[in-house]
């Protein structure tokens, strides 16, 4: 039986009035709206009343995130602190590549603490100096080049890479129609610079040996050059 609009009450059998309020709560609460309803169980009747007040407030929020911070505004206004919120996603890329993608900081086979925080020390300045590599070439890879653009956008809006980035991804090559790298494949394209040791034919088996380091192509001495103008 309904009564009024916000209140609904039905008879119960014996068995089930032995439900207790927590745990029709619990039940209602997998949905997460439980705090919306007032419930109230007699001995034979079970009846439960929405609260107005708590729908229409979470209505005026409903998808809506509000970040608060103790930081003042005079250090970080609310444009910057929504910026800072959403780049947390750098920190779960950060963790994601330690653990399994490039460094694989686990397992540790290590028993003893000063070597366990030797490990993952040696393993964050790794990250760093990645982190490093990363952004010097981002000309080079899908990444988008244009940061500043991303400092000063709208942080409320949705994120849109620019037509440069868009355009890379799109041909999957650069303006100078190379390929493209991802940051594992720029490591392997590196990797193909080797150093020979060399000895003169028919040369003696205790002769001096040389050493020849093969010639990088455009794109290994793009990479280098953009490596030596990382300042820290």
């Amino acid at each position: 039986m309904r009564v009024g609009k916000t209140k609904f009450q039905w008879r119960l059998t014996p068995a089930l009035s032995a439900l207790s309020a927590a745990a029709i709560t619990k039940i209602v609460n997998r949905y997460k709206v439980a705090k919306h309803f007032e419930p109230d169980i007699g001995d034979t009747v079970f009846s439960y009343r929405r609260k107005p007040d708590s729908i229409a407030a979470e209505a005026a929020l409903d998808g809506i995130y509000i970040i608060r911070t103790s930081v003042p505004a005079t250090q970080m206004e609310s444009a910057d602190c929504v910026r800072n919120y959403k780049s947390l996603a750098n920190v779960e890329r950060a963790f994601r590549s330690l653990k399994t993608i490039d460094l694989k900081v686990r397992p540790i086979h290590h028993r003893l603490a000063d070597r366990v925080r030797s490990h993952i020390f040696l393993c964050m300045l790794a990250y760093y100096v990645e982190w490093h590599m990363r952004e010097a070439w981002r000309e080079l890879m899908f990444a988008d080049a244009d940061q500043q653009a991303k400092a000063a956008r709208d942080p409320v809006a949705p994120a849109k890479r620019s037509k440069a980035a868009l355009d890379k991804v799109a041909r999957h090559t650069l303006d100078d129609d190379t390929p493209v790298h991802s940051f594992g494949t720029l490591m392997a394209e590196l990797a193909t610079i080797v150093r020979n040791t060399c000895r003169t034919p028919q040369a003696a088996e205790n002769a001096p040996a040389f050493e020849v380091i093969t010639s990088p192509n455009s794109k290994q001495q793009r990479a280098m050059e953009l490596l030596r103008q990382i300042t820290v």
